[in-house]
């Protein structure tokens, strides 16, 4: 089946990306129609942390979101695509299983995210203390992967929800939606700091010079949202990011202010250090209590969402310092050379 009406097109849909081997050529070509999807073996021999894999597995989830212009929407289910797809989706949830240390309950997995230093030494510590203004350029670059599509992801467990969680998770997405405004959708509102930063805020202009571990992180989020056997893992995930939200954004508000970022730089990670404050505590007694009352079962797999998604995160914090610490960038390419910068 294919389609050429322009209006079945997202007008705002990025290009696709450059290739980054073999795997995530192949997937490219497909989309391109210019050849068979690539065998589903081959996801077997890919590092599931690694550049050819999670770029693979970001373009396969890109078509259920804005897609890519010229790619035809159909492809969305296309069964080839589909079947390398759950190749690869078998390939990181695999090694997350193996090598994410996992917290026997929910109470402690919530405990140790409530926990923070008095001072660290991770990437918006970094930021808040010594970052420079082309850091935060970085930083945003690689965050729009998924900021400019925020809190999308975490929509596709609404109608997998019932009771005190579905009302309580449609509560808290309401927020990130803008309660109603558009000008206040937090995807827009991240828009708006990239500009300040001077970066260009298209739609997946930064998904070429992101690294692996950046698009890992986003990868997770699709992954767990697209599967609904992976519910009760989404919830935690969710939990993770909206428990550790506040903090960590102060200290960004605090970085965008002591560099002069600008005002819609500032903005953002302000909204987040309240809004998110709240959210903590409805997603934790709301969204998990509610989910677990009804199933309790799924406690595992809450955990193990909670404790992927630090496990992720850190490994992105580990890229970026090292980066910032080495060569002086934690992209793939020096932003000076990809970014589009606004006079």
């Amino acid at each position: 089946m294919s389609h050429d009406r322009d209006d079945l097109h997202d007008p705002h849909a990025p290009g696709l990306p450059a290739p980054r081997g073999p795997l995530s050529a192949g997937v490219l070509t497909l989309l391109r129609g210019e050849g068979p999807p690539p065998a589903p073996e081959s996801a077997g021999t890919s590092d599931p942390y690694g550049d050819d894999l999670q770029l693979a597995l970001y373009c396969c989830y890109e078509l259920h979101y804005r897609g890519f212009a010229g790619v035809d929407p159909a492809m969305e289910w296309d069964p080839g695509l589909l079947a390398v797809r759950r190749a690869m989706e078998h390939r990181f949830l695999e090694a997350l299983r193996r090598d994410v240390p996992v917290h026997r309950d929910v109470r402690s997995a919530v405990k140790d995210l409530l926990t923070e230093p008095a001072e660290g030494t991770g990437v918006t510590w970094f930021l808040r203390d010594e970052g420079e203004l082309r850091h935060l350029r970085e930083y945003a670059a690689m965050r729009s992967v998924y900021h400019l599509k925020e809190a999308d992801p975490h929509a596709w467990v609404l109608p997998r929800l019932w009771g005190r969680a579905k009302a309580a998770m449609v509560s808290v997405e309401f927020d990130e939606f803008g309660g109603g405004r558009a000008d206040r959708v937090h995807a827009k509102l991240f828009a708006d700091l990239m500009r300040d930063l001077g970066l260009d805020d298209s739609y997946g202009r930064y998904l070429d010079p992101s690294p692996a571990p950046a698009l890992a992180v986003v990868n997770l989020m699709s992954l767990l949202g697209l599967h609904r056997a992976l519910r009760g893992a989404l919830v935690g995930h969710f939990a993770a990011v909206e428990i550790t939200s506040s903090p960590g954004s102060r200290r960004l508000a605090e970085a965008m202010r002591r560099t002069g970022a600008g005002p819609a730089a500032e903005f953002f990670y302000d909204e987040h250090v309240e809004a998110d404050a709240v959210h903590e505590q409805v997603v934790r007694h709301e969204v998990i209590g509610g989910l677990l009352e009804e199933e309790p079962y799924l406690e595992d797999d809450v955990v193990f969402g909670i404790d992927a998604t630090v496990f992720l995160e850190d490994r992105l914090a580990d890229h970026v310092m090292a980066g910032w610490r080495g060569n002086g960038t934690a992209m793939r390419s020096p932003l000076a050379e990809t970014a589009a910068v606004v006079a």
